[in-house]
């Protein structure tokens, strides 16, 4: 028991130290944001300030444009995860209950193209996206989104679809369901967690996304946030405030995206509970 004890102390401990080196960037970000450019740049760096200012936030939001990047951001990022969720469903769900040739190797080319390095693929979808009159738009923007998280929705899908028995929707079709009714009615709702978590994945991905939104999107009217948090460094100086200001402005979107599916996750793995 005194050995228990001790690996619980130990692994308490241990827990506690990694949530403060993850935490203390995040608190580090929202202090300067809420300090002077004096007090950001001082030797004395304060952990807890004693002055806060929102200037800093006035700024950010005030800054020519941001309203635009932001509806930018939401549509190619909200499109892309929609777009990629149906795809990893229609491909998941064959690839997990039928048995055909070339199944395995199109599931390993599935695993490859989400180990490859995304931005390795830059000069060729930009060639690509030129020569058919794609570039600086934003529905070519949300298929290389599209493209960026189809692989890694459609992995993850499949092992959530592997993870339903199929009896389920065999016992349905007993019941007088169509092969489509009982993926409706018993695969689907089922498959909802894996939806939902697969969904924060792939939002995450495409919203923190800068290099091709700032390559392939030449106009300011078309780029998006992560391009316009860059436009808070010049060449002659860094507004480190207004940089801090927004990123918290940038996080919180992603925040609440997580909240809003979280519920959702949380709601669909209790719903099959029982009392005892």
């Amino acid at each position: 028991m005194r050995k228990s004890l001790t690996q619980r102390i130990g692994l308490g401990t241990l827990g506690v130290v990694v949530a403060v080196l993850f935490v203390f960037p995040t608190y580090w970000m929202i202090t300067s944001s809420l300090k002077t450019p004096g007090q950001v740049l001082s030797p004395d760096y304060d952990l807890i300030p004693l002055s806060v200012t929102f200037d800093n936030f006035v700024s950010a939001l005030t800054k020519p444009g941001f309203a635009t990047y932001l509806t930018n951001s939401l549509i190619v990022t909200i499109g892309a995860v929609l777009c990629s969720l149906v795809a990893g469903v229609l491909a998941a769900v064959p690839l997990s209950r039928m048995r055909f040739r070339g199944r395995k190797g199109f599931l390993l080319l599935v695993l490859v193209a989400q180990l490859a390095p995304f931005e390795a693929l830059l000069i060729p979808m930009y060639l690509l996206m030129r020569d058919a009159g794609l570039l600086n738009q934003l529905p070519s923007l949300l298929l290389v989104y599209f493209a960026a998280t189809l692989p890694f929705t459609c992995w993850m899908l499949y092992g959530f679809v592997n993870g339903i028995p199929y009896d389920l929707e065999e016992a349905a079709m007993i019941d007088g369901c169509s092969r489509a009714g009982a993926f409706r009615r018993v695969t689907l709702p089922l498959l909802a967690p894996g939806l939902v978590t697969t969904s924060v994945f792939s939002f995450i991905t495409a919203w923190n996304e800068f290099l091709f939104a700032f390559v392939f999107m030449r106009d300011q009217n078309k780029q998006t946030l992560p391009v316009w948090l860059s436009s808070f460094r010049t060449a002659f100086s860094v507004d480190w405030g207004g940089i801090m200001a927004a990123s918290v402005i940038y996080a919180v979107p992603a925040l609440v995206f997580f909240i809003i599916v979280q519920r959702k996750l949380v709601s669909n793995l209790t719903a099959g509970a029982v009392k005892g």
